[in-house]
């Protein structure tokens, strides 16, 4: 008789496994899908400011020294 309530303590210790493991897959799947929005807004905003540079222009280099505020 054991053996039965064995097996279904072991059977509800593994549905309870299951459900969280749905419940964190769930969770990880709308992480990705967020990540992937803000990937894709990002891309839209790279295009944009590409779009507003000069034909043919080159990047400008700029030293990051000469953005210091001169208290520096």
């Amino acid at each position: 008789m054991g053996t039965s309530e064995d097996t279904s303590r072991r059977l509800d210790e593994l549905e309870i496994k299951a459900s969280y493991a749905e419940d964190l897959l769930e969770q990880l799947n709308q992480t990705i899908y967020r990540q992937q929005q803000q990937i894709d807004l990002l891309l839209r905003e790279v295009r944009a400011l590409r779009a507003q540079l000069p034909e043919g222009s080159a990047p400008v280099l700029r030293n990051l020294r000469d953005e210091l505020p001169p208290h520096y």
